[in-house]
């Protein structure tokens, strides 16, 4: 699972009927110290990963923390073979982030 912050949203004029009613956002990926507070303030500054285009059937909003899964691991909420590469799995009230130290 990745986390990252919703920028906005996609809005398609055509999509396949196995994604009828369906949300897509647009969500940049934070660094690790980006974890902390980030639920507290908006908007994250964008890092150097690139954007993702995901699936979103949790309702998450502009703004809010997520966290997303790619892959395989995306089509397994359902139950037909579903053309995604991403989905939203989480959405964050607070992150604690403490690094373990180097050794």
């Amino acid at each position: 699972m990745r986390i990252g912050q919703v920028i906005g949203r996609v809005v398609m004029s055509e999509q396949d009927a196995a994604f009828k009613a369906a949300r897509w956002l647009m969500i940049h990926p934070l660094d690790a110290d980006q974890f902390n507070g980030a639920c507290d303030k908006a908007p994250t500054k964008l890092t150097k990963q690139s954007t993702v285009v995901v699936y979103d059937n949790l309702g998450a909003g502009e703004d809010d923390i997520v966290g997303f899964v790619e892959g395989a691991e995306a089509t397994a909420p359902f139950d037909d073979p579903t053309p995604i590469d991403a989905i939203t799995v989480a959405i964050f009230d607070t992150i604690h982030y403490q690094p373990y130290p180097a050794k």
